[in-house]
């Protein structure tokens, strides 16, 4: 049987005449200034050797501690058609001065070859998960020719390595931008040269190296500085440092929308209502129109979240159905969310707990939001194994201490603190005037992530616990997920 044309033709594109590869070695040279050995083509680009699959390009770039010049042959033996290099080696390659200068270059080719609406997304808190819903909503939209930079690639690395590994042929692009110091924003965002910009919100994330969250949020603000000509910047209209970032944004941007639940936010919540499974049901006004969604992922946070995605959407120009679509499949990200049922014994003999992995990293305010959710989860017991919030300065110990409020919300009943920066909340438990509270809680202090796991195994995971793991990423919270995880049911 002959299928009929308009059931197999797919609209034409200028882009489908794009070659398959990613780069060629003749267009890595013209893009970096450096000379090629042989021809070749690659269909990735990598950093690691370690990560090299067949068909990617390999950087040896130079760290403070190893030199990727060490590893060409092992980059070679995974598969790589071509390496960029310092220095002639045996492998084909392109030579260059300087193999960070031309991995920037790169990156800065593959935006300025591209006809593709980009956005850029940063914050104190759920930039990666922002950045995963928007790709996969327009990813949808686009016949799979949407970009985004992976895991958590937002440095003076990543972002260049992610817009280096973007296609020709991509619709729209997404990428990440993370800061712990001011000015960082403003070079990545030159980079990216955003079409819309996103600020998640606003939080004491690294305020160690600032004054204050006043100096956050003129960091994050840097943002705006990269968009494009009529660019659209998008702020939380919720949060106190509104009107700085707003101030910042009308300097580069053509328009300035706000998301929140305040009165005036341009596109604003009307209505969230729990939903079967944990998740949210959703109702927005985006300028007089009204849209209803579910969220999947549980939680405050992701309300907030998926009004900024909302507003980027609609912004660039993307589908709101499919945004609404991606918002309802999509699942937890490892450390940011993952939920995962390990066995368990004993507790309400169900011989299963819940796992929620939050482990990737931790400020004052994502803390209290996530322990406000596991007070509203269904649990007959809950666990919480608390890591320390890191880079948070002179006021490091009042942060820690502040999360009294934030535990009893979340009804937990045995808390696991890691990490010395943890003492001053084990004193505050003891001496916060709540004598109820902290007779109720079963409170350990230990130094180390490994200490954590043997003070959670003798007691072990009881049926019908919610185990919830948070903690900065350098507390290596994650190692003890992955144990659990493993297990998986």
């Amino acid at each position: 049987m002959t299928a009929h044309p308009a059931l197999i033709a797919w609209p034409e594109d200028p882009s489908d005449a794009a070659g398959l590869a990613l780069w060629t070695s003749d267009e890595i040279a013209a893009a970096t200034g450096g000379r090629a050995s042989a021809p070749f083509a690659v269909s990735g680009v990598e950093i690691d050797s370690r990560d090299v699959v067949d068909g990617d390009l390999f950087f040896a770039l130079k760290g403070e501690t190893s030199d990727g010049h060490r590893y060409l042959e092992g980059a070679a033996g995974r598969g790589a058609p071509g390496a960029v290099v310092e220095h002639a080696t045996f492998a084909p390659h392109v030579l260059v001065p300087d193999t960070m200068a031309a991995l920037e270059a790169l990156g800065r080719h593959a935006r300025a070859r591209v006809d593709a609406g980009i956005i850029g997304v940063t914050g104190s808190a759920g930039k990666t998960g922002v950045k995963e819903a928007l790709y996969a909503a327009l990813d949808r939209a686009s016949r799979g020719r949407a970009h985004r930079s992976v895991k958590s690639y937002n440095n003076h690395v990543g972002v260049p390595l992610s817009l280096a590994r973007m296609p020709a042929s991509t619709r729209f692009g997404v990428f990440e931008m993370g800061m712990n110091h001011a000015g960082e924003l403003a070079a990545l965002t030159r980079m990216v040269r955003p079409h819309v910009a996103i600020v998640t919100t606003i939080a004491p994330a690294h305020i160690g190296h600032f004054a204050g969250e006043e100096d956050i949020a003129d960091a994050k603000g840097e943002i705006f500085e990269g968009l494009e000509p009529g660019g659209i910047a998008i702020i939380p209209a919720d949060s106190r440092h509104r009107e700085r970032l707003r101030a910042k944004a009308c300097q580069h941007a053509a328009r300035v929308v706000s998301f929140g639940i305040a009165a005036d936010a341009d596109v604003r919540l009307l209505d969230a209502v729990p939903a079967p499974g944990g998740g949210t049901l959703v109702t927005a006004d985006l300028g007089g129109r009204k849209v209803c969604y579910t969220i999947a992922q549980p939680g405050e946070h992701w309300v907030a979240n998926s009004l900024a995605i909302m507003a980027a959407v609609d912004a660039i120009g993307g589908d709101l159905g499919a945004a609404g679509l991606a918002l309802a499949e999509m699942e937890g990200l490892a450390g940011r969310g993952a939920r995962h049922t390990i066995p368990a014994q004993g507790g309400d003999a169900s011989g299963k707990a819940l796992l929620i992995d939050e482990s990737y990293n931790a400020n004052p305010a994502s803390m209290a939001v996530t322990l406000r959710q596991l007070g509203q989860t269904v649990a007959t017991r809950r666990v919480a194994i608390l890591g320390a919030m890191r880079e948070l300065g002179a006021d490091e110990a009042r942060y820690h201490a502040d999360l009294v409020g934030p535990i009893a919300e979340g009804k937990v009943d045995r808390l696991i603190l890691v990490g010395p920066e943890m003492a001053a909340l084990a004193q505050a438990l003891g001496k916060s005037g709540n004598a109820s509270l902290a007779a109720r809680i079963d409170v350990a202090h230990v130094q180390t992530a490994a200490e954590a796991a043997e003070c959670l195994a003798a007691d072990g995971v009881r049926g019908g616990d919610a185990l919830l793991v948070k903690g900065s990423n350098s507390v290596g919270l994650g190692a003890i997920v992955r144990s659990l995880a493993a297990k998986e049911q």
